[in-house]
């Protein structure tokens, strides 16, 4: 008996399921770069949202409202967990406002520190 290689048909190749024997292999680090970018994308949305809050809040403590009050309206606008710091000075007030930031999909990963300040001058 003469072993004879088997022809393919005209137009096919040798290389035929290869594509998506590559996909199938780059397909769980292409979810990985998709999910980082995710987080990324959440932490900068949490940082604009700092960045707000401190300029409402500095510009609410500058005018001579309760801290207890300046101190409600910023959780309410970033987060119930967000740590807020203000010092109020008889020439400037300074809100600092910082938040862990945690992606949605994978609570096992480490947090990430985002935080915003803002200064105004206290009105007299």
């Amino acid at each position: 008996m003469i072993f004879r290689p088997r022809r393919l048909p005209r137009g096919a190749s040798a290389t035929r399921g290869s594509v998506t024997a590559e996909t199938a292999a780059v397909l769980p680090a292409l979810m990985i770069v998709l999910a980082a970018g995710l987080w990324a994308i959440q932490s900068v949305a949490v940082q604009l949202e700092c960045v707000d809050a401190a300029r409402a809040a500095a510009r609410a403590a500058a005018r001579g409202e309760p801290l207890e009050k300046v101190r409600a309206v910023a959780i309410t606008a970033t987060s119930p967990d967000a740590q807020v710091d203000i010092i109020r000075d008889p020439e400037t007030t300074k809100v600092q406002i910082a938040v862990q930031v945690r992606p949605a999909w994978g609570s096992a990963f480490p947090p990430v520190r985002v935080s915003a300040s803002a200064f105004a001058d206290t009105e007299p």
